[in-house]
């Protein structure tokens, strides 16, 4: 007799406190961010020029038999309109391609994360799973963000071109190699 278990975890969004699940754009090879996805309130006092809140979301299940189970898994980069802003004065192309960037370098981990699932042994897969999974998704989510403050920081939030243009070879490079991995 075949018996089908299946365990489904909520998604986990990066900044998951307050965000509206409703308005998400999913990263896409073919469509990149225009000024209008920036739907925020820019802050008042603030020497940011823009803001991209950008964030993965992961589920899984278990499928197959008590003898021989399966990961099913779904990884998600997404940017939040809602939560991501420009000063007005300050919409540029080149600031936008910075912003891109950082939408990117999401979508760069959630193909690290959906490798890392990929790879997951049969022998790990369980009833138990959970706490397990979660802690591939924390690790990426850790390394994701110290990348994000790291471009910010070197770049020094875009005033630097030189490492700016490095970042975005970077960052081209390292999606291209993870690119079976795309979404």
């Amino acid at each position: 007799m075949r018996t089908v278990f299946f365990i489904l975890m909520l998604s986990l969004p990066v900044f998951g406190f307050g965000q509206s699940e409703d308005l998400k754009i999913s990263w896409s090879e073919e469509a990149h961010l225009t000024w209008e996805d920036f739907q925020g309130v820019p802050l008042e006092k603030t020497l940011f020029h823009a803001n991209t809140n950008t964030g993965l979301s992961y589920s899984w299940g278990l499928k197959g038999t008590s003898q021989k189970m399966e990961l099913d898994y779904k990884v998600e980069s997404f940017f939040y309109p809602e939560q991501s802003w420009v000063q007005p004065a300050s919409k540029s192309e080149y600031l936008l391609k910075h912003e891109q960037l950082h939408f990117d370098i999401s979508e760069l981990h959630a193909r690290k994360l959906r490798k890392l699932l990929a790879n997951v042994e049969a022998s790990k897969i369980n009833k138990d799973s959970r706490e397990y999974l979660n802690k591939l998704y924390e690790n990426i989510d850790k390394e994701r963000s110290a990348m994000q403050n790291a471009f910010d920081k070197e770049s020094n939030h875009s005033l630097s071109k030189e490492a700016e243009l490095k970042w975005r070879q970077y960052i081209a490079e390292e999606l291209n190699k993870f690119k079976e991995f795309s979404s």
